[in-house]
């Protein structure tokens, strides 16, 4: 059940959640990167580059190490997905610089998680352990399963539109399902181990989520003052594409244990951007009743 799932389910189910991610793109949300660059440059270097340097903080000051340290660095390699955007929406983001952000990076992430990931493997693993990240293969599941989808959903959506915006939700709720699907099956493979993994990765999960979500926030508000930006680029920092990091840790490195801390994680970034939304639309209603109490 677990092979059959994370080695033929998974990877088919993610070609479709990539095309569905692509039947809500355009040219438009691509060459919109050049009307905000600025927002775009804060948002890309928060995610591609300090994100990271964060897990690698957190693995550090956790004592994580091993399967659960690289599992927890793979995921802060992988891009926002259709989460990040649908929360941005809910929140009164700027929905255009989310997509653009998940778009852009969504091409660029298949050629740096290889790279980065077969580092973190080198680096972390314990010895007696034998994984293997070969770069090249790697790449070129990721640029099948990932970038080509995308570029067929786009296809789609320039030629149907009608249906490509009809589809589109049923997609998303699919993702959802197939994510609860690989976590329930990663649970009952490691069976005992289970708990005692949750406890190690847990902890390092939340606090990547929230530390990340903080980071885009404030670097929104510091850099470009606007809190609609500011609100995308922390939920696009702070919700990763939980099921490309699955697919990696079990569908191409066959590794339970390297998926304890994107499984947690995927659960707990929507508790916590649930909070985000709620806070930040407080705020709105404060903002808006204060001049009418005046």
């Amino acid at each position: 059940m677990f092979h059959t799932l994370t080695q033929v389910g998974l990877p088919l189910a993610l070609i479709l959640i990539m095309t569905g991610v692509g039947l809500g793109l355009t040219p438009r949300d691509f060459t919109r990167v050049f009307v905000k660059p600025r927002a775009f440059l804060i948002g890309a270097v928060c995610q591609m580059l300090l994100l990271p340097l964060i897990a690698v903080g957190i693995i550090a000051a956790t004592g994580l190490h091993g399967e659960i340290a690289i599992g927890l660095f793979i995921l802060a390699l992988c891009p926002g997905g259709t989460t990040s955007n649908l929360f941005s929406l809910i929140s009164k983001a700027d929905v255009g610089l989310s997509v653009s952000l998940t778009a852009v990076i969504g091409f660029i992430t298949p050629f740096t998680i290889p790279l980065l990931g077969a580092w973190a493997i080198g680096y972390y693993s314990d010895a007696g352990t034998a994984f293997e990240l070969p770069i090249l293969s790697t790449w070129i599941k990721l640029i099948v399963i990932t970038v080509i989808p995308v570029l067929i959903g786009m296809g789609i959506r320039a030629k149907w539109k009608a249906f490509a915006i009809a589809a589109e939700p049923y997609v998303s709720r699919f993702s959802i399902i197939v994510l609860a699907l690989v976590i329930a099956s990663i649970c009952v493979n490691l069976g005992e181990k289970l708990i005692s993994f949750a406890v190690q990765a847990g902890p390092a999960a939340l606090l990547l989520n929230i530390s990340t979500m903080a980071l885009g926030y404030f670097a929104g508000r510091a850099f470009l003052h606007i809190e609609a930006q500011a609100r995308t680029i922390s939920l696009e920092v702070g919700l990763q594409n939980g099921t490309l990091a699955l697919l990696v840790t079990t569908g191409i490195l066959n590794s339970p244990e390297m998926s304890i801390a994107p499984s947690i994680y995927s659960l707990l970034m929507f508790v916590t951007a649930s909070v985000f939304t709620m806070l930040v639309l407080r705020k709105d209603r404060h903002a808006q009743a204060t001049p009418q109490s005046r």
